[in-house]
C-alpha cells in the first residue's frame, strides 16, 4: 500500500456543486459503472444526510458497484445515521466524516471551540464506526488550521477510529510548498508507522489543484481525492486525469503505482461533460480537444519524425480515437455505436435508437458527417429523456415589425396538444408554447447556441438550462435548423425535470 496511490472521485458529490449541475438518479448510476470500470478505488456517491435525492443515489450507486463507495456526513448523528443506511448494500462502505477546523470557521460558522470540535469529531467518527470499519475524516479548511489544533484533532481521530486521514484545501488558498510541508508534517508526526491513509483534497481557486495534490503526494499522502474534468464547487477540483498523467508521466520522480485503467479517461471525461453541461475547454490538460494538436509548422515537422519531441503522453494511453471508420448515410446502427463508443459515448439501446434516426435525417442533409456532428447527436440523447413530451410539428410566424408567434403540437403517448403564444422573438415564442402545453411555466437560467461544424448545413447545438421549483435542469437539441435544435433542448430539459421532480417527491418515510 505504501507504492499505491489511491484514487478517491467526487464527482458525484463534490463535482456536482458546480453550479447548474444536477445528475439524474440513473445518470449517477451510470456515471458510477464507468468510474468502476476506469478502476477507482473509492466513489463518494453523495451527501445522504443533505436531501431523499442524495440518500437515493448512494442506496442506487451501492447497489450498482463492487468497487468502494462513500457517503459523506456532517458531525451530526442524523447525517451519520442516513449515511449508514444508505451503504447498507455496499460492498466496501465508507462513511465519511468532516467538520471545519480553521479559527475563522469555528467562529464564523460552527461557533465553536477547539475543544468542542474535537470532541464532535470524536463522538462522531466513534458512532460511524459502530455502523461500519472504513471511516474517513475531514478537517474542513485545513490549511487555515492551527498546525498545532490540526495534529491534535488527526491523533483523536485515529484514536476514535478513523482509517483515513483527509487534508482538504477547502478553499484552494495553499501554496504548493505550504500544502507539501502541512502533509509532511502530518504524515511525520501522526501518520508515520500506522495502518492510516493519509489523503489530499485540493480545490482550484488559485489554479493550483494538480500541483498541490502532486505535491502532497510526493510527502506523503496515498489517497488523492479528485474528479472527473475538475468539476466541482466554484473554480472546482483537482482533476483525476492531471493526476494520474502527472504521476505516471513523471514515474521517475514519483516511483508509485495507481489502480487506474487510464484508457477509459477519454470516454468518461466525455461522459462528464455530456451529463453535466460544462463542456471540456480545448486547452484542458490531457483531455482537451487541442492536447495531442500541433499546429508550428516546426511543432508538426518534429512530432511526424518522433512523436516524444512534443507529445510527454500518447493519445491511445488515455483511450483517444486515433482515426478510424468515417460514417456516411449506408451506415447502420451498429457502426454508430461502435464509433459513439470510441467518442466517448456509451449509448442505452433507446438512445442509439433515437440518435440513429436523427443520424439518418442528418445524413440526408448534410454532405460531410464529422465526428464533432456524432459527438452532438450523442450529447442530445444523453440529456434527452424518454419522457412525456416529444415534438410533433411547430410553426414560426416572425419578423423584424412583428411580435414573434408560435404554434407548437407535443406527442403525449397516443394525445397530440398543440397551442399557440408569442414572444420577444420566435424561440422565446416556442418555449412559450411549450409551457401551456406542460403547465410548468420554467425559468429560463441560460441558453447557448453553437454551430457543431463550419459551413452553411452545419449542425446547430442548443444548450437549454431551466428552472422551476429550485430545480435546475439541462437539455441539448440539435438540427441544422437552430429553432428546432432549441425546441428539441428545451423539451429535453422539460421532462428530465419532470422526471427528477418525480424521484424527489418520494417522501422522507420511505427512506430505509
Amino acid at each position: 500500500m505504501e507504492n499505491t496511490v489511491l484514487f478517491f472521485d467526487t464527482t458525484l458529490r463534490d463535482g456536482e456543486q458546480t453550479p447548474g449541475v444536477s445528475f439524474h438518479l440513473n445518470e449517477k448510476v451510470e456515471f458510477a459503472r464507468h468510474l468502476e470500470a476506469l478502476g477507482v478505488d473509492m466513489i463518494e456517491a453523495g451527501f445522504a444526510g443533505a436531501s431523499v435525492g442524495d440518500y437515493e443515489a448512494v442506496r442506487a450507486v451501492s447497489k450498482a458497484v463492487s468497487t468502494g463507495v462513500c457517503s459523506l456526513a456532517r458531525c451530526v448523528e442524523a447525517d451519520i445515521v442516513a449515511a449508514a443506511k444508505a451503504l447498507k448494500r455496499a460492498v466496501k462502505p465508507r462513511i465519511h466524516v468532516f467538520i471545519a477546523t480553521s479559527p475563522l470557521h469555528r467562529e464564523a460558522k460552527l461557533n465553536m471551540t477547539r475543544k468542542q470540535v474535537l470532541e464532535a469529531a470524536v463522538k462522531s467518527i466513534t458512532l460511524a464506526k459502530s455502523f461500519c470499519e472504513d471511516i474517513e475524516f475531514s478537517c474542513e479548511d485545513a490549511t487555515r488550521t492551527e498546525p498545532d489544533f490540526l495534529r491534535e484533532i488527526c491523533e483523536a481521530a485515529i484514536q476514535a477510529g478513523a482509517t483515513t486521514l483527509n487534508i482538504p484545501d477547502t478553499v484552494g488558498y495553499a501554496t504548493v510548498d505550504e500544502y507539501g510541508e502541512m502533509i509532511g508534517d502530518i504524515y511525520q508526526n501522526v501518520i508515520r508507522g500506522r495502518n492510516i491513509v493519509l489523503s489530499a483534497h485540493c480545490h482550484n481557486d488559485l489554479g493550483l489543484a494538480t500541483a498541490t495534490t502532486l505535491e502532497a503526494v510526493r510527502c506523503g499522502a496515498r489517497q488523492v481525492e479528485c474528479s472527473i474534468n475538475g468539476l466541482g464547487e466554484r473554480a472546482g477540483n483537482a482533476s483525476l486525469e492531471e493526476i494520474v498523467m502527472g504521476l505516471r508521466t513523471r514515474s521517475d520522480i514519483y516511483q508509485l503505482k495507481d489502480n487506474l485503467n487510464t484508457s477509459e479517461i477519454y470516454r468518461i471525461s466525455r461522459l462528464a461533460a455530456s451529463l453535466s453541461g460544462v463542456e471540456v475547454p480545448p486547452n484542458k490538460a490531457v483531455v482537451g480537444a487541442n492536447a495531442f494538436v500541433h499546429q508550428s509548422g516546426i511543432h508538426q515537422h518534429g512530432v511526424l519524425r518522433n512523436r516524444e519531441t512534443y507529445e510527454v503522453m500518447k493519445p491511445e494511453d488515455l483511450g483517444i480515437p486515433q482515426g478510424g471508420m468515417v460514417l456516411g448515410k449506408l451506415s447502420g446502427r451498429h457502426a454508430l455505436r461502435e464509433h459513439a463508443m470510441e467518442l466517448g459515448f456509451d449509448l442505452t439501446d433507446r438512445e442509439l435508437n433515437a440518435a440513429f434516426e436523427k443520424f439518418k435525417e442528418l445524413a440526408d442533409r448534410k454532405k460531410d458527417i464529422t465526428d464533432r456532428d456524432i459527438m452532438a447527436l450523442c450529447r442530445e440523447q444523453m440529456h434527452g429523456a424518454s419522457g412525456m413530451y416529444q415534438i410533433h410539428s411547430f410553426q414560426i410566424f416572425s419578423g423584424n415589425r412583428m411580435t414573434s408567434t408560435a404554434t407548437v403540437s407535443l406527442k403525449m403517448g397516443d394525445l397530440i396538444v398543440t397551442r399557440a403564444d408569442c414572444g420577444e422573438g420566435p424561440i422565446e415564442a416556442c418555449f412559450h408554447a411549450v409551457d401551456q402545453i406542460t403547465g410548468l411555466h420554467c425559468t429560463l437560467e441560460s441558453y447557448q447556441l453553437k454551430a457543431v461544424t463550419e459551413g452553411e448545413d452545419a449542425l446547430g447545438e442548443a444548450t437549454v438550462r431551466v428552472k422551476n421549483k429550485d430545480m435546475v435542469m439541462l437539455g441539448k437539441g440539435v438540427s441544422t435548423d437552430i429553432i428546432e435544435a432549441s425546441c428539441f433542448g428545451y423539451i429535453n430539459a422539460v421532462n428530465r425535470l419532470i422526471e427528477a421532480q418525480k424521484q424527489s417527491d418520494v417522501p422522507s418515510s420511505d427512506i430505509e
